[in-house]
């Protein structure tokens, strides 16, 4: 006879967290996000080997994560998760934009020969929208420097026709830069204490590396949870399948891929425990996530197989319609609780500590919070991500609002068919999810300090000032239909709908 849980299965819109003590130590300043994102001996004293300042990565989908939004991401302090739906080339050049930004110090993309015309330098300006522009003696972003030049050096309406851009350009011998070695603080103070606006830096030879901007100093300042690899460049994230996975991790991890995930809508699978094994097998130090699942059985699978951290949560998406076509889920709360609960007794039996990431279900940002109070270290999220600027896709104008194009890897639009492997024929008959579009909401940084910010005030209310504090001390209740809607604006007239903005 088939098995039958308990208790149905909930959703983080029926919880509600309730207050605890704040005591006077507990203030926002003293809040950290800081946490565990793969598994290490806890138990032996081990310090996590990749940890993040924000517990916020986003998903593995086309049009969430690319390498803007995963620099935007890890400015903030979080994870970005580049998606796999496309070639292992195109892939791994994505890994290594990233890594080559090395936060301030920035691998120039728009680059031209000093004998092409200022027409071609204006394509250049416009295709990448960046004006200032490295003139190296090949064109290429390496070339020998010989000067820069920027949109402000010239006005195209009153230049010749077919002018050269040797005609306008900075000289090398009139500008200065600095040689491979300098540290981003000293290349700050070379910029502040000539004036100027950026500063190339060479190496021994002469040819460009990277430019430094001023702007990029003031970014700086802005994102104190920046999260930088030992090389003081941008951590990143990759998904990979469980079919090309040999030849793809190792051109992740040449281009310098930091963690990776195995990217399937179910992961209680035999082949993600053979992916697990291969690959630890072949790169005992690359680290690889799996998922997803929805109960302890199949987090002790995982764990058993390798998994460096696992994900949860099957058709709670926005875009997913998995439950809807399959009958297949469980709701992201109880999975999450569930799960939790596998984690903490397998650390309390191995002493290791495999952390566990939310994926799906996040509506509201206090869904955020309530995942890390059931035992989440970190949430996955994908339309949360989709609305903001840096995301790939196009931003619209529908009925009157702007919005952006929001797509499921299971959909037709990213035919993503490996997502859904069951190890027999590539290419499914039907959809598991939805094209659809987003509410255009700006800036990524604006938007997850705010998020961020309601998190930690959260957890003051709880006493909390970390992460597994807020697990140990949160009061969680369930709340019936009545009071969700009592929670909300009622009985009056509002005039301003931005209290419901996210």
């Amino acid at each position: 006879m088939a098995f039958f849980f308990d208790e149905p299965s909930h959703t983080f819109d029926e919880y509600l967290l309730v207050p605890g003590y704040t005591g006077p130590d507990c203030i926002p300043a003293n809040v950290s996000l800081k946490t565990p994102i793969v598994r290490y001996n806890k138990k032996a004293g081990e310090k996590c080997p990749l940890t993040m300042n924000i517990p916020m990565v986003s998903a593995v989908m086309q049009s969430v994560s690319n390498d803007t939004l995963a620099v935007a991401l890890a400015k903030e302090g979080g994870i970005s998760f580049i998606y796999g739906s496309q070639t292992i080339e195109n892939q791994a050049a994505m890994i290594a934009r990233v890594k080559s930004y090395k936060a301030g110090f920035v691998t120039s993309d728009t680059n031209i020969r000093p004998d092409q015309t200022l027409e071609e330098l204006v394509s250049k300006i416009e295709a990448t929208g960046h004006s200032t522009v490295a003139v190296t003696d090949n064109g290429e972003h390496n070339g020998k420097l010989l000067g820069i030049i920027t949109e402000r050096d010239f006005r195209l309406d009153h230049c010749p026709k077919g002018a050269k851009v040797q005609e306008y350009m900075t000289v090398l011998g009139d500008l200065v830069k600095a040689e491979v070695g300098i540290t981003l603080e000293e290349a700050n103070d070379l910029i502040w204490k000539n004036k100027i606006n950026q500063l190339p830096v060479v190496d021994k030879d002469g040819n460009l590396q990277y430019l430094v901007f001023r702007k990029d100093a003031a970014s700086h300042e802005e994102h104190p949870n920046e999260l930088l690899d030992k090389q003081k460049r941008y951590i990143v994230g990759a998904g990979i399948n469980t079919r090309d996975y040999m030849e793809r991790v190792p051109a992740l991890l040449e281009a310098g891929v930091d963690v990776m995930t195995l990217d399937s809508s179910e992961g209680f699978t035999e082949w993600q425990a053979r992916a697990l094994h291969d690959i630890h097998a072949k790169w005992p130090n690359a680290k690889v996530g799996a998922g997803n699942v929805v109960d302890a059985e199949g987090f002790r699978f995982l764990a058993e197989a390798g998994a460096d951290f696992v994900k949860i949560g099957i058709g709670g998406g926005s875009i997913c319609i998995t439950r809807e076509q399959k009958g297949i889920g469980r709701g992201q709360a109880t999975a999450t609780i569930d799960v939790a609960r596998a984690r903490d007794e397998y650390f309390k039996k191995t002493g290791i500590y495999v952390p566990i990431c939310s994926d799906g279900g996040i509506v509201h940002d206090y869904h955020i919070t309530l995942a890390l109070a059931m035992g989440a270290d970190f949430v996955m999220l994908g339309r949360y991500f989709a609305r903001f600027d840096e995301s790939p896709t196009n931003k619209l104008v529908v009925n009157g609002n702007y919005v952006k194009e929001y797509w499921g890897e299971g959909s037709n639009r990213a035919r993503n068919w490996q997502r859904y492997d069951l190890g027999g024929a590539k290419k499914m008959a039907f959809e598991e999810g939805v094209d659809s579009y987003v509410p255009y909401a700006g800036s990524l940084h604006d938007n997850v300090s705010l998020t961020t910010s309601k998190v930690i005030h959260t957890m003051c209310n709880c006493g909390a000032v970390t992460i597994p504090e807020l697990q140990e001390k949160a009061k969680i209740t369930l709340v019936s239909p009545a009071s969700i809607r009592e929670g909300g604006a009622h009985d009056v007239v509002v005039k301003n709908t931005s209290i419901h903005a996210e």
